[in-house]
């Protein structure tokens, strides 16, 4: 009987001792930083994971409702992939959260960014004051600072108006700027102006760009290395109007004034080993490729949104304002639709184009946006859809340079960059050998987006609508060339629009949509060039505007996306998105559409 409760004692004990164990050890599993080696390796979640480019898209003139009245045939039973959809096409607020490309994603996604950079430089002010100060150190420095400016520039350019100048921005609310790790449940976070948002952009900026160094990363293209910073600041001050930046910061990704930049443009158009949607994403989106400069891996269903029998897609208006549309060496380039008899101009490069065949009026879409899918489960079939971003690339610093240029003056070196573009895209077996192709030259670019925005410009007169009718849709210029009020957008004292100089403007956003093709900053310029343009609605033909009144400097507040639900729930103030002036007319008339196009 001794010897049982001797036992019992000591076992007893034990469990004591293994309790007090676990009580002496912390609660907190997470993993303490205690090196350089380890911030730059936290750097690899620092990155938003979630794509813009959806609900940025739909918002754009690339996108277009099938649901609509048109002259290829009556669909009025077509069905959104989304509720979302829905929201987003027609400029509402976006309430209906149910999938990975929404604005709730958005939010939560750049700011989860946020809140990791300003773990990495919470650790480096640590390492800093314990006297560390190592180059590799500064460089992961370097990287946290950019990166949470970009993630801040992000969500300034979804959630808030476009920049107007110093002056007029600080009337317009910006987005929380975090700049500390959070400490307390529930913080209270205020907007502040979109001027402030700005200032602390270019503030983080500045001081990291020049502690980036390529040679801390295994894989560079996956993180922020010196061409995808200098790209981005050339992007940041281009939407601030601030050109004498932007060329020194395109000058230094390309290498030199007088480097050439014609390595960083795409070859994708030259492939003919390339069969299917997926192997053009894969291929466009391969770090191997010198163009690309950042590669942001993303959840994402964005091409499941142009599958089969949906009702939003790139068509009509979208389609020949784009990829279906003809530019001023290709105008003469044309083909016909052997169904409807239709003849159109467009590259010959974009017959690599896909559509998709389930549908007889076509929803095209680019390779270059394909679907990654991540199996959890092949049995099941069940994963993760994703879509790597190629976020920043040499063709948009290119472009970005060529609008430096027009505005400081320099039209042959803006003229010489969108020549660039020009060859780049001849680099096709698809562009014909029989002389269609016109030689790039300043003169072409004048007179093709003169004739294109004239053009423009008389067939949207109410009487002119009343006549064309649905054939609007199918005007070979209709949807190329509207008028730019980035002058009302964002006044500047130096740097001014005029018709000296509006037809290579013209050229360059042109040449801008057909670069950033569904990846959604179509829609960053939109808002930044002042564009106006309508969605036709439903089988009524609801016709509901965008920016109405821009030509008075009045910005329509629906370019503001709304803030998350969520987001608004826990004090965040809401954006005023109240147009200030009625935004539906009367559908037009349905007409004869006997001639493909009119002119």
């Amino acid at each position: 009987m001794k010897l049982k409760y001797f036992v019992i004692a000591c076992v007893a004990l034990l469990g004591l001792s293994s309790c007090s164990d676990f009580l002496d050890k912390p609660s907190d599993t997470r993993v303490t930083l205690t090196n350089t080696e380890q911030l730059r390796m936290l750097m690899t979640s620092a990155y938003p994971s979630y794509n813009y480019a959806l609900i940025c898209e739909l918002s754009t003139d690339n996108f277009i409702d099938n649901n609509s009245p048109s002259v290829d045939g009556v669909r009025y039973n077509l069905n959104a992939y989304d509720r979302n959809d829905d929201e987003a096409f027609a400029w509402e607020d976006i309430r209906s959260v149910s999938s990975s490309d929404s604005p709730s994603e958005l939010w939560e996604g750049y700011y989860n960014s946020i809140a990791t950079c300003n773990a990495v430089l919470e650790k480096v002010e640590e390492f800093e004051a314990e006297g560390e100060n190592s180059a590799k150190l500064q460089a992961v420095k370097g990287e946290a600072l950019v990166d949470r400016a970009y993630c801040h520039f992000m969500l300034a350019n979804i959630f808030c108006m476009p920049y107007r100048g110093p002056e007029l921005s600080a009337q317009y609310p910006g987005i929380p700027y975090i700049t500390k790790p959070e400490t307390t449940v529930k913080p209270h976070y205020e907007r502040g102006t979109l001027a402030e948002t700005y200032d602390k952009i270019q503030a983080d900026l500045e001081a990291g760009l020049p502690l980036i160094d390529d040679a801390i990363y295994e894989v560079p293209k996956y993180h922020f290395n010196k061409q995808a910073a200098y790209t981005f600041a050339s992007r940041f001050y281009l939407y601030k109007r601030e050109y004498d930046k932007v060329l020194e910061y395109t000058n230094i990704v390309f290498g030199g004034a007088d480097a050439d930049p014609m390595p960083y443009m795409s070859d994708i158009w030259a492939q003919t080993n390339l069969n299917y949607a997926d192997e053009y994403g894969k291929y466009y989106a391969n770090s191997i490729h010198q163009r690309n400069f950042l590669l942001i891996p993303t959840y994402s269903v964005y091409m499941r949104h142009l599958a089969g029998g949906r009702r939003y897609g790139i068509n009509r208006n979208g389609m020949r304002g784009s990829v279906r549309g003809p530019g001023p060496t290709w105008e003469r380039c044309r083909y016909q639709n052997s169904t409807l008899g239709w003849v159109w101009a467009m590259h010959p490069c974009f017959l690599a184009m896909w559509v998709n065949g389930s549908q007889e009026y076509g929803v095209w879409w680019a390779g270059t946006a394909g679907e990654q899918f991540e199996y959890t489960d092949k049995i099941a079939g069940i994963g993760y859809a994703h879509q790597v971003i190629v976020e920043f690339t040499g063709e948009e610093a290119l472009l970005n340079r060529a609008e430096a240029k027009l505005f400081l003056g320099d039209i042959d070196g803006c003229i010489a960059d969108l020549g660039v573009w020009d060859e780049a895209h001849r680099n096709s077996p698809n562009v014909d050998a029989d002389g269609r192709m016109d030689p790039w030259s300043k003169e072409i670019v004048w007179n093709f987006y003169t004739k294109a925005e004239a053009k423009y410009l008389r067939n949207i007169r109410p009487e002119r609508r009343e006549i064309l009718g649905t054939r609007l849709n199918d005007s070979i210029y209709f949807e190329i060339a509207k008028p730019l009020h980035i002058d009302e957008v964002c006044p500047s004292a130096k740097y001014h629009n005029s018709p000296e100089i509006n037809p290579y403007l013209q050229c360059i956003q042109h040449f801008r949509r057909f670069e950033f093709f569904q990846r959604g900053l179509r829609w960053f310029d939109i808002k930044r060039f002042g564009i106006s343009f309508s969605h036709v609605i439903g089988k009524d033909a609801r016709v509901v505007t965008l920016n109405p009144d821009i030509a008075n400097g009045v910005l329509d507040p629906r370019l503001a996306l709304q803030i998350p639900n969520e987001i608004m729930a826990a004090g965040i103030d809401p954006n005023d998105r109240t147009p200030q002036t009625v935004m539906s007319t009367p559908s037009p008339k349905k007409a004869n559409p006997d001639s493909p196009y009119n002119e």
